[in-house]
């Protein structure tokens, strides 16, 4: 781990800290924090981000099929990069219905 990582760990545990202090969701602080602590890896598995989004596999497999999300195939393997994911979510809060 480097110093600067450990820096931002050490920064995110200050702040959620604070917010539980203050009992505010830290939803807001960990979208500081750079992607690279949070996770090292770019490409999920089907179902490890279905669980990102909170949806079933089925519903992530559909979301896929109608190019909801963008995937790529390895060999035989699926995989979606973790800002499709991102992506996706901030469309669902763009539009009309979701306020």
């Amino acid at each position: 781990m480097t110093a600067k990582n450990t820096a931002a760990i050490l920064a995110l545990v200050a702040q959620l800290t604070a917010l539980l202090a203050d009992n505010e969701q830290p939803s807001d602080a960990v979208e500081a924090v750079p992607s690279e602590v949070r996770s090292n890896r770019v490409l999920l598995t089907t179902e490890e981000a279905a669980e990102r989004l909170g949806v079933g596999r089925t519903t992530m497999y559909r979301l896929i099929g109608d190019g909801e999300i963008e995937s790529v195939q390895i060999g035989r393997l699926r995989r979606i990069h973790v800002s499709a994911v991102d992506t996706y979510a901030r469309k669902l809060l763009q539009r009309p219905d979701a306020a």
